[in-house]
């Protein structure tokens, strides 16, 4: 599982930090990040609560891999439409 901090959203609270410090941490902006890049078993229920947890919501899933295969079936079915 991944996580990402959208920093446009990010109010840098340190809520995220202060549950799962194993996963996020306050940069010199003073805005949230991850500082890992998959969290595994042992971390994911904190990592969780502390998305959970974001006042503004600045915390989610990063789906990345899932929206570049969502786009390789728009452009299917564009050809198919094509055809």
């Amino acid at each position: 599982m991944k996580l990402k901090v959208n920093q446009d959203v990010c109010i840098g609270c340190g809520a995220c930090a202060a549950i799962c410090p194993e996963v996020f941490d306050i940069d010199d902006a003073g805005l949230a990040v991850t500082i890992v890049d998959e969290i595994d078993e042992k971390m994911k229920e904190d990592a969780l609560d502390a998305m959970e947890g974001c006042p503004t919501g600045a915390i989610v899933e990063d789906n990345e891999e899932a929206a570049e295969d969502d786009m390789d079936l728009a452009a299917e079915d564009d050809m198919d439409l094509a055809a």
